[in-house]
């Protein structure tokens, strides 16, 4: 065989390897940080739904902006005055990235994404702000649709017959002029397949609602839609879970504290 053809053979040869060594790899998953929106004036008392005007209280601004410095810390950011306050104040409010130590990379967070409802928007704005990105409203993120229920009290709710089927077999309820569970549920798993695919091996932020939080988890957990309302998601509480090739793992669930590691083990 001439020299040349030897040489292109060999380098075909070696690049068919290392293309089989790349296949046989795990690919890094996407993983997403869900964040429910901070109290409104109707926490815990009513069903508002997809009803517009809903702003979020005091409180609840008050947990924006401490879910943004935990999800800012966890990204490996600092603010330039190194306590925030200067930020809040005033300026662009971006956070700056802490001088590398050794040990892993932080990760970078690609994304923000929200709900397009009030109180979700204005729980993703302080995130977005202290990562240096925008808000990107993603009707996939939206409350689930409680229809005629919109705006009742929850303790007016809870002497309905329904309230029981909706507590004991969601799967097989759906809201009068509204969504079901199930609907509810493909839709947030749906949505959350569609941020992996545009952001493979990312980090992205997904602000969303109780409700499709819950759901996301039941399913990523392989958990029956009907035991979903024994995961607890509390105002602003992050919710991590890792979408990789051989399916997701829940990282963690309703943090509300200080953030640690999460990545998948």
């Amino acid at each position: 065989m001439p020299r040349a053809d030897r040489s292109s053979t060999t380098a075909t040869a070696a690049g068919a390897r290392r293309g089989e060594r790349r296949a046989g790899r795990r690919s890094r998953p996407t993983t997403v940080l869900l964040v429910r929106h901070g109290a409104t004036t109707t926490t815990g008392r009513e069903l508002p739904g997809r009803a517009p005007g809903l702003h979020l209280s005091d409180e609840g601004r008050r947990q924006a902006e401490q879910v943004a410095e935990r999800i800012a810390a966890f990204a490996g950011l600092r603010p330039p005055d190194g306590d925030g306050a200067a930020d809040r104040a005033g300026g662009d409010g971006r956070w700056i990235p802490r001088r590398r130590s050794k040990g892993p990379t932080p990760p970078r967070v690609a994304a923000v994404y929200a709900s397009p409802l009030e109180r979700t928007r204005e729980t993703a704005e302080p995130i977005a702000r202290l990562l240096g990105l925008e808000v990107v409203p993603d009707e996939g993120l939206i409350e689930l649709d409680v229809g005629e229920w919109t705006g009742m009290e929850l303790k007016a709710a809870r002497k309905r017959k329904e309230w029981a089927t909706i507590q004991r077999y969601p799967s097989g309820f759906t809201f009068p002029g509204g969504e079901s569970f199930l609907e509810m549920q493909a839709r947030i798993t749906g949505t959350l397949e569609r941020l992996r695919a545009a952001h493979p091996g990312e980090v992205v932020v997904a602000v969303s609602h109780a409700d499709p939080i819950r759901a996301a988890v039941a399913h990523a957990m392989g958990t029956h839609l009907d035991l979903f309302q024994r995961v607890v998601v509390s105002p602003c509480s992050i919710t991590a879970i890792a979408y990789g090739d051989e399916g997701p793992t829940v990282l963690t669930v309703n943090e509300t504290g200080a953030t640690g590691a999460v990545v998948p083990s």
